[in-house]
């Protein structure tokens, strides 16, 4: 496979190859412009046990997104409307004082439009004494050209596989092409990791964990998406089945998603759990008791950012 060179001027970076001139001002379909905003960087105990375990994952969570779900629990900041402006040289210190802070990883949160900087801050980062394994946390709907710029510099990948139906990709994230640039992404991901590696206290330090966020009436999708990931790639990946779905009023306002707006039952859970169950699978996270109704949204108010930079004007930072 010939490999497209990555620009974000006109911008290539994602799937939707919108051609924006970031570098110029243009803001992508991502919403943003070339220079990253990071909204929190921050210890974050709500993920997998493998990658918070007891002190924290540290967290970075990018503003803007490529994918844009119309469900996002982080709806503001996908939609660019939280964050502050941060050069590499400040995100190399994001990443260090985190590493400070006692976090088990450093966990980029949503990062693939911004990818171009953060490479180069994670390289910083480590000539300056960074040793924490780096998270890619991504939506899925990543470009292989773009998974493979990052070999060398993540160690684990934490990525969504939300759809193996188009109609739905196309439905929820305005994106029917989902599934097949996702089952590309997954595989050119493991190639940089390989199997999972855990380190004596049962952290994760390489590897490919899979999120599927089991959505109210899909079930089938989600056996879907399962049955996929098995066949194809055992327990060579990790599997971690969701259901903290939670519906927000702005949902009501679409006729074509009005399942969206309630919870997962606990019915609907079980059943794809008694699937995964049965398919033998054993590298798997289920969630337990009504997480829901627990709040895992931070609040992204420049936590970890504005106690190391001085604000000049909205959305920009000076040393």
């Amino acid at each position: 496979m010939q490999l497209q060179k990555l620009t974000d001027d006109p911008c290539n970076l994602c799937s939707r190859e919108c051609g924006a001139r970031r570098q110029q001002g243009e803001t992508g379909y991502c919403v943003s412009q070339s220079r990253p905003v990071v909204a929190r960087a921050a210890l974050h105990m709500w993920e997998e046990p493998c990658i918070s375990g007891e002190a924290g994952s540290g967290a970075v969570f990018f503003a803007g997104c490529s994918l844009r779900c119309i469900y996002c629990q982080n709806f503001e900041l996908a939609r660019g409307r939280k964050g502050f402006e941060v050069g590499i040289e400040q995100l190399a210190d994001i990443f260090l004082a985190l590493q400070g802070k006692g976090a088990a990883n450093i966990n980029l949160v949503t990062p693939d439009h911004f990818t171009l900087a953060v490479i180069p801050a994670v390289r910083m980062a480590r000539e300056r004494g960074l040793m924490l394994p780096v998270i890619y946390n991504c939506s899925g709907y990543e470009k292989e050209e773009l998974i493979e710029s990052l070999r060398g510099t993540v160690d684990i990948f934490l990525v969504d596989f939300k759809y193996m139906e188009e109609e739905l990709a196309r439905k929820f994230s305005f994106a029917p092409d989902y599934p097949e640039i996702a089952k590309k992404a997954l595989a050119r991901m493991l190639s940089l990791t390989g199997e999972p590696v855990f380190d004596e206290k049962g952290m994760l330090q390489k590897g490919v964990i899979v999120r599927h966020l089991l959505l109210p009436g899909h079930k089938r999708n989600a056996r879907e998406v399962i049955a996929y990931i098995h066949q194809n790639y055992g327990d060579r990946v990790i599997l971690s089945l969701m259901n903290q779905y939670t519906p927000f009023e702005r949902l009501k306002e679409r006729e074509d998603c009005r399942e969206l707006c309630r919870r997962v039952t606990k019915r609907e859970y079980e059943a794809v759990v008694e699937y995964i169950l049965s398919l033998g699978m054993e590298n798997v996270f289920i969630q337990e008791g009504e997480t829901a109704k627990e709040s895992f949204i931070p609040e992204f108010d420049g936590e970890g950012i504005l106690k190391r930079y001085s604000l000049t004007e909205p959305g920009n930072f000076t040393s």
